[in-house]
C-alpha cells in the first residue's frame, strides 16, 4: 500500500525575525493542513527550507511534526543528503521517530554516477527501515535519477517503494513506469503536470499549491481517481496561474509571501533566498484573488 494518495503538501518552514524555527506557527500550519483535504505533510524538503538547517535543527523539526501530527495524516520526512553517511543517521532517526516514509533527494553537488546513485540508496534503505521515496529533480541537484537506476533499486530493494518525479521530463516518466509495469508508487514533483502524471498512474503529488489551496490540489487527484477525468483537468488548468505565480522566483520564495499574504504568517526566509519582488508580489496577489483564495 502506498504511503499516501492524493496531495502531500511540501511544508513551509516558518522562521522568527533572529531565524530559528516558529514552532507555534508550525503547530498552526501542520492543524490547517489536518483540517483541510491534506493527504500528507513532507517536512523538511525542499520547500521547507533543509539546505540552510544544521542537522540539529533538522532533525528537531521532523520530530516536532511527527508528534504535533499524532498520525491525523502520514508525515513523511526529507531526509537526503549529499553525504551518503549522514542520510543514513538522519534517516534511521526519522524512522525510528515514527516517520510514515522518507523522501530522499538525490545528493547534490557531488554529481554521483547512476552506479553511485544506486548504491547510495541501497545503503540508506537498508539501515532506515521506512518506506523510502526517491527524489530525483536535476534542475536543483545537478544529476537526475535514469528510469533504469529508479526501476533497479524498486525491485531489488524492498522498502525503496516511490520516486517523487520532478524532472518534467514526461518521456522518463512514463519510461519508469513501463520499466516497474506501473509497480512504483510515483508522485509528481511538478504542480503543473498532477494529471499528466496522473495519466501514467501517479499515486499523486508532492505539492508546493497545497500550501496555500489545499483542498483544489487533493480534489484534482480525487476527481481523477473517481473517473471525472473532465474536471480534473478543468481544476489542474484554472490552478496553472497561481501555480506560474508561485514559482515566478525560486520555491520557496512565493509561497511563503503567498502564505502570509493568507494569514497564515510564515516569517522571513533564510539566507541567501530573498523577499518576493515588489513585482511579483503584484502577479502573486493578483493570480490569488483570482483563484479565489481569501487574503488578510
Amino acid at each position: 500500500m502506498a504511503v499516501f494518495t492524493g496531495a502531500g503538501v511540501a511544508i513551509i518552514t516558518p522562521f522568527q525575525e533572529d531565524g530559528s524555527i516558529h514552532y507555534d506557527r508550525l503547530a498552526e500550519l501542520i492543524d490547517y493542513h489536518c483540517e483541510k483535504k491534506t493527504d500528507a505533510i513532507i517536512s523538511c524538503g525542499t520547500t521547507g527550507e533543509s539546505a540552510t538547517m544544521t542537522e540539529e535543527e533538522h532533525m528537531e523539526c521532523i520530530r516536532f511534526t511527527i508528534d504535533y501530527a499524532k498520525k491525523r495524516i502520514p508525515v513523511i520526512a526529507g531526509t537526503g543528503s549529499n553525504c551518503t553517511r549522514t542520510a543514513i543517521e538522519m534517516s534511521k532517526e526519522a524512522a525510528e521517530a515514527g516517520a510514515d516514509g522518507l523522501l530522499l533527494v538525490t545528493p547534490y553537488y557531488n554529481k554521483a554516477t547512476q552506479a553511485g546513485l544506486y548504491a547510495h540508496y541501497e545503503m540508506i534503505a537498508k539501515e532506515a527501515k521506512a518506506p523510502i521515496i526517491l527524489y530525483s529533480v536535476a534542475s536543483r541537484t545537478g544529476v537526475n535519477i535514469a528510469p533504469q537506476t529508479a526501476a533497479s533499486l524498486v525491485k531489488n530493494v524492498k522498502n525503496i517503494v516511490g520516486i517523487k518525479e520532478a524532472s518534467g521530463n514526461i518521456s522518463q516518466v512514463a519510461e519508469i513506469m513501463r520499466l516497474t509495469d506501473g509497480n512504483i508508487d510515483l508522485y509528481s514533483g511538478n504542480d503543473d503536470q498532477i494529471v499528466p502524471m496522473l495519466a501514467l498512474g501517479a499515486k499523486g503529488v508532492i505539492s508546493v499549491l497545497s500550501n496555500v489551496a489545499p483542498d483544489e490540489t487533493h480534489d484534482i487527484c480525487e476527481l481523477f481517481f473517481k473517473g471525472d477525468i473532465e474536471g480534473s483537468r478543468r481544476l489542474q488548468l484554472r490552478a496553472l496561474p497561481l501555480i506560474h505565480a508561485l514559482f515566478s522566483e525560486v520555491n520557496p520564495i512565493p509561497v511563503k509571501k503567498a502564505s502570509s499574504l493568507m494569514g497564515l504568517e510564515a516569517g522571513p526566509l533564510r539566507m541567501p533566498l530573498t523577499e518576493l519582488s515588489p513585482e511579483h508580489t503584484e502577479s502573486l496577489t493578483k493570480a490569488m484573488r483570482e483563484f479565489g483564495i481569501p487574503l488578510v
